[in-house]
């Protein structure tokens, strides 16, 4: 991720959240510059960021679209599904999740009765809360962050919960006193992305992903799989396809899906190609460096030189 010396970077907030560590190692990259660094601006929602971002508040947006354990994050998943004016992503980011039990000082173990935390952190953590707190409450909040905000901010009433379920980064942030550390049941990782208005598409790597939204033409009968066809034959890994409700009724899907490969490269661009002659209504959503720095596998059927060849052949064919 780039940033120009002052600019603000809008991320789902409060401070203290994992998309705000995120923020920092996507910035932690770019040199330093006169006239200080990108300006960190929380916010409260994933709709939120985006609407900074199209206004021009915020140059760009750092929002989580995938956990390994949950899977998608829907509200980012819809608002760059149905959102407009368009946004597009740019880079993404990959953090592992470790979360602790955070208590106002004094606190004890035994006196915790209503936890708060956001879902995917609970859902996460749902084994050791049965096994070390089976009586408890869970109670949802905005953000891991927000979670603890509450008990700090509340000092001397009661946010209407006893503990929080954060990062081990919000308990010095706030104040608060560790209560167990490592709750989580399996290791996972969260994909964060970076979101900004529409521009230069950025240059392949070798390692890249492409993101899309697909929606049906109309819904028949192997509908998806000539959506999927497309991709199969041209030899396009896909690492996420998830179905997401459009709203126009029941049984109105469209598709959220991740590629391995650029926009540029000739198989990805023949497959969106026919993807678009199927689906009129397809987003592109960007094509961007992998964090992983995974080199995208090609086919030696569907690499440069076998579209050149084909090319080529046919135009030999014509051309008599």
């Amino acid at each position: 991720m780039t940033a120009e010396p002052g600019e603000r970077i809008a991320y789902l907030g409060p401070a203290g959240t994992f998309t705000e560590a995120a923020l920092d190692q996507a910035l932690a990259g770019r040199a330093a510059a006169a006239g200080g660094p990108a300006a960190k601006v929380p916010m409260a929602t994933v709709g939120r960021c985006f609407d900074a971002v199209r206004t021009g508040e915020a140059a760009a947006a750092v929002v989580p679209i995938e956990n390994s354990l949950e899977g998608g994050v829907n509200a980012t998943l819809d608002a760059l599904s149905a959102s407009d004016p368009p946004l597009v992503i740019v880079g993404e980011q990959l953090v592992p999740v470790t979360f602790v039990l955070a208590a106002r000082e004094g606190t004890e173990l035994a006196d915790v009765h209503r936890v708060a935390s956001h879902p995917h952190a609970e859902a996460q953590c749902r084994a050791w809360l049965a096994d070390t707190l089976p009586a408890v409450t869970v109670e949802p909040a905005m953000s891991t962050a927000a979670a603890a905000a509450g008990l700090a901010l509340t000092a001397g009433s009661s946010p209407g919960y006893d503990a929080a379920i954060c990062a081990p980064s919000a308990v010095e942030r706030y104040g608060l006193a560790t209560l167990a550390t490592d709750i989580g049941d399996r290791p996972a990782t969260t994909r964060f992305v970076v979101v900004s208005r529409p521009g230069t598409v950025p240059a392949p790597t070798g390692a890249d992903r492409t993101s899309i939204v697909a929606y049906l033409r109309e819904n028949h009968s192997g509908a998806l799989l000539e959506l999927l066809e497309q991709f199969a034959s041209r030899g396009v890994d896909l690492t996420r396809i998830e179905s997401r409700p459009t709203g126009a009724g029941f049984g109105e899907y469209c598709f959220s899906i991740d590629l391995d490969g650029h926009v540029a490269e000739p198989r990805v661009a023949e497959a969106l190609r026919g993807l678009r002659r199927l689906s009129p209504f397809t987003r592109f959503l960007g094509s961007y460096p992998k964090a992983d720095g995974r080199t995208s596998r090609v086919l030696d059927w569907t690499d440069g030189d076998a579209f050149d060849d084909a090319e080529r052949w046919l135009a030999g064919l014509l051309g008599g």
